[in-house]
């Protein structure tokens, strides 16, 4: 358990880089930044100490990053790139003083032995897949001997291997599903379980692994897959490289000559969900969810190949998604417009309490469209460690430390 601190006083030689010549303008330790970004985002009380006979411009630079930045707690050493970390840091996910149920957040380093700072720590929360450096998809046995970490995230596993009563949200083994879109498509083939008399379906949707888009049965296997133009091909790979979020809305048998998405891809069915996106947030016990504009369906879709030229729409979904113009007009008989009032939040929250047991995840999100005409809830996406950030701070953020303390308690008590 760690300690928690009323303020930090940190001395000048940490900040400021001792091999500027005196006279140039001083400048910053490399780390110096990043160390209190991390303290003013956290607001705990930051002092620097200088030497009385400090220079004109050391003291202007020590006064600004000064105007930038007793109870057992437990410790959350956290590890992730720095664009995540300081996102969530920004929005006070990892303050370094005590939050009001008991924990505090201490950022680990690549850059420093990991074991010493592990030891300073009572849980450990990471983002694995953003230090993922290739993943091996061949063989559908031993995933985890198939994904190569950098050096720095291998030491972590290994010592968390090594210390199997260190709390960890999550363990690697538990993501690894959500890395593979196959393996998490065949998962969702179970959610059959839930089908009840009187309410709507939930399901994943139909779909077929692709080793090559020149197999000479590929359409005979798309009809047996329950697959029709258009569909959505993905790499199988879901995030973690290069080209992970590579996509293509294809219309045309023969688009799929030449198509460039990674393989092995899944072809996964299109579903019309009128431009409406529902992305659920599971945090410990508790489900938020947000609403999005997607995709627009299928007809209109059509129109967009068709304008260039009856060529597939590849696209990259971190980046952008296919989207109609401002002009098209959506109401015709094929578009019912899904609402707010479509979703059954009953039905989707079973689901999330299900998959959380299934996949053993604290923190974990996924992307339900609802079909039109059937009005089926399709799971089209399951990521860990989202960022959660349509939901307000003042519930979200709350919610992500109580997922945390829970987990921790339960590791503890066993």
């Amino acid at each position: 358990m760690g300690v928690a601190v009323g303020g930090v006083i940190l001395d000048e030689s940490l900040l400021l880089a001792s091999n500027s010549p005196q006279h140039e303008n001083p400048s910053l330790q490399p780390v110096a930044d990043s160390l209190l970004r991390k303290l003013r985002h956290s607001k705990i009380p930051t002092g620097i100490s200088c030497d009385v006979g400090l220079s004109d411009d050391k003291d202007l630079l020590v006064k600004n990053q000064q105007q930038a930045t007793g109870n057992s707690v437990a410790t959350v050493g956290y590890v992730m790139k720095s664009s995540r970390e300081e996102d969530f840091a920004k929005r006070g996910a990892f303050p370094l003083y005590p939050t009001q149920n008991g924990l505090m957040f201490m950022p680990l380093t690549f850059e420093l032995p990991l074991s010493p700072q592990l030891q300073e720590v009572d849980v450990v929360l990471h983002k694995a897949t953003d230090e993922i450096m290739s993943i091996e998809l061949k063989s559908r046995t031993n995933f985890s001997n198939r994904i190569v970490y950098t050096s720095g995230m291998q030491d972590l596993q290994r010592y968390l291997e090594d210390h199997p009563d260190c709390c960890v949200i999550d363990s690697f083994n538990n993501i690894y599903p959500v890395l593979d879109r196959l393996e998490i498509q065949e998962i969702l083939l179970r959610l059959e379980d839930l089908k009840t008399e009187g309410h709507s379906t939930i399901r994943g949707p139909h779909f077929l692994k692709v080793d090559s888009f020149k197999e000479p049965d590929l359409l005979q296997r798309m009809s047996e897959a329950k697959l029709s133009l258009p569909s959505i091909v993905k790499p199988q790979v879901a995030c973690g490289v290069a080209n992970a979020h590579k996509m293509a809305i294809i219309f045309r048998n023969e688009d799929f000559k030449d198509l460039s998405v990674p393989l092995p891809a899944v072809v996964q069915e299109y579903v019309d969900h009128s431009s409406t996106l529902y992305k659920f947030y599971v945090l410990g016990e508790k489900v938020f969810y947000a609403v999005k504009k997607s995709t627009p369906n299928a007809n209109i879709l059509m129109k967009l190949s068709e304008s260039n030229g009856l060529k597939p729409l590849v696209f990259d979904s971190l980046k952008s998604l296919p989207t109609a113009k401002e002009n098209q007009n959506y109401d015709n008989d094929n578009c019912s417009k899904a609402t707010n009032s479509c979703v059954d939040l009953d039905l989707v929250t079973d689901a999330a309490n299900w998959l959380r047991g299934v996949l053993d995840l604290t923190i974990f999100g996924f992307d339900v469209v609802i079909q039109e005409g059937t009005c089926d809830h399709v799971i089209v996406d399951v990521n860990y460690l989202p960022s959660f950030k349509e939901v307000p701070d003042d519930i979200a953020i709350p919610a992500f430390w109580e997922a945390i303390k829970k987990k921790f308690e339960l590791k503890r008590s066993k």
